[in-house]
């Protein structure tokens, strides 16, 4: 049920398996498993994208439901069994696609309804510093810069894309040299946001000297921006994916990108037992990438 959702949320069986931790031929073969069981096909597959049957749309709801009581059931066994108190601050920057925030919050509440729990949204090296600073026990973040020899754990990585709107000039081209970029206007992230120093470093070291009309602190602002026409952007390929950005067209970054886009878990509390933030990356774990 955990494959058929992230092939249904991805559209993608390569995104999908990274998502879950497993390799596309390994998802692949689970899906055609549930299908030869079910009796029909779940997923209509194109060389370009893959879409729900009727059949994998009724499935749908049910696979979530039968996801929430088994997380429930896992919930209330360690509720009954382990009482946790203290208090617990978490930092996470926006969307970062590997892992969701709100949701692991509300687990853990539930889970662990005495420990009083603060949450801040704010961009990567930011967190980085309250981390060191112990102003937040668990972080995460999307930014390699500064973390040095604090625990981490990487949680996915994914490439780079860029976001055009569809009357753009360059929005016709499967793939945009580097030479095409130069004196473009960008929507681009605050500083202190993780993509936002990739993408800093990314186009100064192919000698790209880019004017930056909008700073943003919001992912859905930026896709508006760029769909309104107000510049091009450089995200996530995950971002791309979103229904906000429908209208806009996704372009390859020339292959001599370098790193990717890279999500991890900071904190302190790795290879500590006990207190809530050791609860809290005890559930990251179980629902992480292996």
């Amino acid at each position: 049920m955990e494959y058929l959702l992230a092939v249904a949320e991805e559209r993608h069986f390569t995104r999908a398996a990274a998502v879950a931790g497993i390799s596309q031929s390994g998802l692949s073969s689970a899906i055609r498993s549930l299908e030869e069981e079910l009796g029909t096909a779940l997923f209509d597959r194109t060389t370009r994208r893959v879409e729900l049957t009727a059949a994998g749309v009724a499935l749908l709801p049910y696979a979530r439901d039968m996801l929430a009581h088994a997380a429930g059931a896992r919930d209330a066994v360690v509720k009954a069994s382990r009482e946790v108190t203290g208090s617990l601050s978490i930092g996470a920057e926006q969307c970062l696609g590997f892992v969701d925030v709100v949701a692991l919050l509300e687990r853990f509440h539930r889970r662990h309804p005495r420990v009083e729990t603060r949450f801040t949204q704010t961009g990567s090296q930011e967190l980085i510093s309250m981390v060191r600073s112990g102003d937040v026990d668990v972080a995460f973040v999307a930014s390699a810069r500064h973390l040095g020899s604090l625990p981490h754990r990487t949680l996915g990585q994914e490439s780079l894309v860029l976001l055009a709107p569809n009357d753009h000039p360059i929005a016709a081209r499967s793939q945009v040299p580097w030479s095409e970029m130069e004196g473009q206007d960008f929507i681009d992230f605050a500083p202190t946001w993780g993509v936002r120093a990739l993408n800093d470093d990314l186009l100064s070291a192919h000698g790209i000297h880019r004017q930056i009309r909008c700073t943003v602190n919001d992912v859905h602002t930026l896709l508006d921006l760029v769909t309104r026409g107000l510049g091009i952007a450089i995200v996530p390929r995950h971002i791309a994916a979103k229904p906000q950005a429908a209208q806009l067209r996704t372009i390859a970054l020339p292959d001599d990108i370098g790193p990717t886009w890279k999500v991890s878990v900071v904190s302190p509390s790795w290879d500590r037992i006990g207190g809530p933030s050791a609860h809290l990356l005890e559930l990251v774990t179980d629902a992480s990438p292996a």
